[in-house]
Formats: structure tokens, C-alpha cells, sequence
């Protein structure tokens, strides 16, 4: 298993910028993928961006591209999701979470953080 634990939420304004932190411990070998998602108050859980481990190959949500970058510090064993220009409607509880895939009943993963929480006020 990997231990995930998530950072860097907080309330911003809209427009400002937050860069969340996922730092990961314990068999990190195993971890090939990396996602974000998030959930939403009266939401499901949301696919917010993917990438190889490696941080080299990434996609995102079209709600978020353009605005989120997903990166890595492979010295630190952390992500990062760096999150700019923020509206509203990215309120939610992010977390992060290994080898992310999508079945017909939706995304799992190996691990999930906590989540941090992320307020956008307006």
C-alpha cells in the first residue's frame, strides 16, 4: 500500500491561485499512474487530471485545462497540482490517488488521501 497525504488547500479568492501537494510513502514502487480528483458538495467524485508517475504525460479534465498543471518532485516522492486562476466552482475536497482507472462504476485507485479542501469565494 501508499500513503497519501494531501496539502496545500485553503480558501482563495476567485481568480487567485492554490498549489495543492499530494506527498506519497511506503511501496511507492508500485505506482505506475497519478490523479487528481475532487468532489464537490451534492457531487460525485470528479476526474480532475492524470499522469504516469513520471509527471512526462498528463491530461485534464477540459473544465480545469489551461488552468491546473500537475507536476513532480521525484526527490520528494510528491505531485503537485498548481491551480490558477480559480473559480467557484472549483469549491471541492481534492484528492489524489494511484494507479487511477475508470470501469463502468466509475474511477478507483490503489490509494487515496483525505483530501484537502479548497474554498473559491467569490
Amino acid at each position: 500500500q501508499v500513503q497519501l497525504v494531501e496539502s496545500g488547500g485553503g480558501l482563495v479568492q476567485a481568480g487567485g491561485s492554490l498549489r495543492l501537494s499530494c506527498a506519497a510513502s511506503g511501496r511507492t514502487a508500485s505506482v505506475y499512474r497519478m490523479g487528481w480528483f475532487r468532489r464537490a458538495p451534492g457531487k460525485e467524485r470528479e476526474f480532475v487530471a492524470l499522469s504516469n508517475w513520471s509527471g512526462e504525460n498528463t491530461v485534464y479534465a477540459d473544465s480545469v485545462k489551461g488552468r491546473f498543471t500537475f507536476s513532480r518532485d521525484n526527490t520528494e516522492n510528491t505531485v503537485y497540482l498548481q491551480m490558477n486562476s480559480l473559480k467557484p466552482d472549483d469549491t471541492a475536497v481534492y484528492y489524489c490517488a494511484t494507479n487511477p482507472s475508470l470501469t463502468h462504476r466509475g474511477w478507483s485507485g490503489d490509494s487515496w488521501g483525505q483530501g484537502t479542501q479548497v474554498t473559491v469565494s467569490s
